[in-house]
C-alpha cells in the first residue's frame, strides 16, 4: 500500500462527498463541474493556501503539521474513524517505514476460550484482517458451526462476499459488507506491512466486482457497537446488539459479543437454539 496514493484518494472522496450545503459554502451562479467541494474551498474552510491544500491532497505530507491535518479533518466534517485513518495515513508518510512483521493473533489463549465459553449469547473473537479466530458454544449455533470448535477460524470477509449462504443469512446484507470492506480499510493504515490482510483484500478484490465498488469508495470504519439483523435457517429471524471489546492482554485481537433484548422473540429463539446445542450429561445420554 502506497500512504500517499491512499492519502490522495481518500481526501478526494471525502472532498466529492461534501456537498457546499453541508459545508455551509455559500453558493454562487455559474455551473458547478464537481459535485462536491472544490480544492478552494476545502482550503479556505482549512485556513491553508489553496496551491498548500492541493499539495497535500497529492498525498504530499512531508512537514503538515497535526495541527494542519486537523484543520482538514474539521474543514471534511471527518468523523471519528475518518480522522483516525487520515492521522494513521499521514504517519506512515511522515516516519520510516517499519519493518514488516510476522504475522500474530491467529490462535486464542485458553483463558480467552473460557471467557466466551462463559457468555450465553453468541461471542466471537477476531482480528483485524477479521479472521474469526473463536466461538462459543451459541455462537456456533447461530452460525451453523461443528460443535466441537473445528471450524470456528475462518475469515469474516472472505465468508460475506465469496460465501452464497451468507445473502441468506444476512438481513442487513449490504450494511454488512461495507462495514467490511470499511474495516479492512482502516486495518491497511494500522499496518501497512501485513502480507495475510493484503492477501485477503488482493482476493476480495480479484474475485468481487463489489468489493472493489465498495473499496474505491475509501469508507472506514471501527467496531464499537451496532446492530445484526439475521435470519436462522431454523429458528428464523433474528434481531441483536453488538459490542466490541479491545483484548488489552492481546493487543490487535476484539471481542464481539451480541446482545438480545430480553422477553423478545429473538430472546425465545436463542432459548430453543440454545436447548438444542446445549452438552447432554452423561444421565442424559440415551441408553444403548
Amino acid at each position: 500500500m502506497d500512504p500517499r496514493s491512499e492519502i490522495s484518494s481518500f481526501l478526494t472522496s471525502r472532498r466529492a462527498n461534501l456537498t457546499p450545503e453541508q459545508a455551509g459554502v455559500p453558493l454562487y451562479s455559474g455551473k458547478r463541474r464537481v459535485p462536491g467541494l472544490r480544492r478552494e474551498e476545502v482550503a479556505q474552510l482549512a485556513g491553508v493556501s489553496t496551491d498548500y491544500y492541493a499539495r497535500l491532497e497529492r498525498g504530499k505530507m512531508s512537514g503538515a503539521s497535526r495541527e494542519v491535518i486537523e484543520s482538514i479533518a474539521r474543514a471534511l466534517q471527518l468523523d471519528d474513524d475518518e480522522r483516525d485513518h487520515l492521522l494513521n495515513l499521514v504517519t506512515l508518510t511522515q516516519h520510516r517505514p517499519a519493518r514488516p512483521r510476522p504475522s500474530r493473533h491467529t490462535t486464542i489463549r485458553p483463558g480467552i476460550q473460557r471467557v466466551l465459553d462463559s457468555i450465553e449469547t453468541p461471542a466471537f473473537v477476531q482480528n483485524a484482517r477479521l479472521d474469526r479466530l473463536a466461538s462459543n458454544r451459541i455462537g456456533r449455533a447461530l452460525y451453523s458451526l461443528p460443535d466441537d470448535g473445528s471450524q470456528d477460524q475462518y475469515n469474516y470477509a472472505h465468508y460475506l462476499f465469496l460465501d452464497s449462504r451468507a445473502q441468506t443469512f444476512h438481513r442487513d446484507f449490504d450494511t454488512a459488507k461495507h462495514n467490511v470492506v470499511a474495516l479492512l480499510h482502516a486495518a491497511t493504515a494500522r499496518d501497512p506491512h501485513d502480507k495475510e490482510l493484503i492477501n485477503i483484500i488482493g482476493t476480495l478484490s480479484t474475485q468481487s466486482d463489489e468489493f472493489r465498488g465498495l473499496w474505491a469508495a475509501h469508507d472506514v470504519f471501527r467496531y464499537r457497537s451496532g446492530a445484526k439483523l439475521l435470519t436462522h435457517s431454523v429458528v428464523g429471524d433474528l434481531e441483536f446488539g453488538y459490542e466490541s471489546f479491545e483484548l488489552s492482554t492481546d493487543p490487535g485481537l476484539v471481542m464481539l459479543v451480541y446482545t438480545v433484548e430480553p422477553g423478545s422473540p429473538t430472546a425465545e429463539a436463542m432459548s430453543i437454539l440454545g436447548s438444542w446445542t446445549a452438552p447432554t450429561s452423561p444421565a442424559q445420554q440415551p441408553q444403548p
